[in-house]
């Protein structure tokens, strides 16, 4: 069996409802997807073998939003700010830790 493309795909919900539901875009999702994927360029852990930051379409856990799922281990998290995504990549993308407060 060959090696995973990724070591890690991280899929940020940026689904934005447009009947007045909660929802991802709402909380500043496609802003902080945008940060994760320049804060994992800056560290040299993009492309193969590595990260790849990806949009998604509606993950249908928006109340519990914003939220990403990190493949291939299938974590979810919410966060809030930047902190919270420095966090995930620090200790999850580059440590291999859950970071327990953030998973839901």
């Amino acid at each position: 069996m060959s090696e995973p493309y990724y070591r890690y795909h991280v899929f940020f919900c940026i689904n934005q409802r447009t009947n007045g539901e909660e929802c991802c875009a709402d909380k500043g999702a496609a802003g902080l997807r945008q940060y994760a994927k320049n804060r994992i360029k800056a560290l040299g852990l993009a492309g193969q073998g590595a990260v790849r930051i990806n949009n998604a379409g509606c993950l249908d856990r928006c109340a519990q939003g914003p939220v990403i799922v990190v493949y291939p281990e299938g974590i979810w998290y919410t966060y809030v700010d930047q902190e919270d995504i420095d966090e995930i990549i620090e200790k999850h993308l580059i440590g291999g830790q859950v970071v327990a407060r953030l998973q839901i």
